[in-house]
């Protein structure tokens, strides 16, 4: 795994730029940076590659996230468990990428997109037994958005499915998906220290794009109520189907050589 310092000044400023993107896309609309981050990045890099670069600053990202709002009686009070099946499936899912082929997660990084881009069309598809059952609902949608963390580096479509079921609010949803993201990130530094993919070298050298992050998020959450969220929404959804596009292209592109 290269360190940053071995990748060109080019690439370093591409790395920057899209690191800064999503930062400022995480701030502004409370969530957001590794489904933009690791999708650009992974047009350039694989999948594995994407991840490790944005480790550090999706930790930084979460834990100001986490903590800015209040009121976590009614989310991480609450919803902790989910946070501790995410660590699980993010544990399975770190070694399935360790093990493993990245190239066909492209794939699976795309679908996700995609699922997250249709979610307001799954959120018609009322799905009951998610309230009546509220333990075993917590555990696989908490376990499986581990298991899409750990892949893929995106867990959010799972979560926004499971929250818009239970009817949470916006703030909360927010704080939610912050926490099961930041728990899911340490796991999965763990299996990658502990499989030797990181070490504590690779990791000092993404300290930078985590102060980039950090800067952008601020930005982002300073400008939050003076944009049209609906509009900027709209933008990075457009965005964001590009990109899935472009990643199916790419995978079977570079698979038929």
């Amino acid at each position: 795994m290269l360190l940053m310092d071995d990748y060109s000044f080019l690439a370093l400023a591409l790395i920057t730029g899209i690191i800064f993107l999503s930062g400022l896309v995480h701030g502004t609309l409370g969530l957001g940076f590794p489904l933009i981050a690791t999708p650009l990045l992974a047009l350039f890099v694989d999948v594995r590659s994407a991840i490790v670069i944005t480790l550090l600053p999706t930790i930084t990202v979460n834990v100001v996230s986490m903590v800015r709002g209040g009121r976590w009686r009614e989310s991480i009070g609450k919803f902790w468990p989910l946070a501790i099946y995410a660590v699980i499936g993010s544990a399975v899912g770190s070694w399935f990428l360790i093990i493993g082929d990245p190239a066909p997660y492209k794939l699976l990084l795309a679908a996700l997109i995609l699922i997250y881009l249709g979610v307001n069309r799954l959120a018609a598809v009322k799905m009951r037994w998610v309230a009546a059952n509220p333990g075993w609902s917590m555990l696989t949608f908490g376990f499986t958005a581990g298991v899409a963390s750990g892949t893929t580096n995106v867990m959010v479509p799972v979560l926004i499915i499971y929250t818009l079921e239970l009817g949470l609010a916006a703030n909360a949803m927010v704080q939610v998906f912050n926490m099961c993201f930041f728990a899911g990130k340490i796991a999965q530094i763990g299996m990658f220290t502990s499989a030797g993919v990181v070490g504590p070298g690779l990791l000092m050298s993404t300290v930078p794009l985590a102060g980039v992050a950090l800067i952008a998020l601020l930005l982002g959450m300073a400008i939050r109520d003076r944009l049209p969220t609906d509009t900027y929404r709209n933008v990075i959804r457009s965005g964001l189907f590009v990109i899935a596009i472009m990643l199916i292209i790419q995978f079977f592109v570079q698979n038929s050589r």
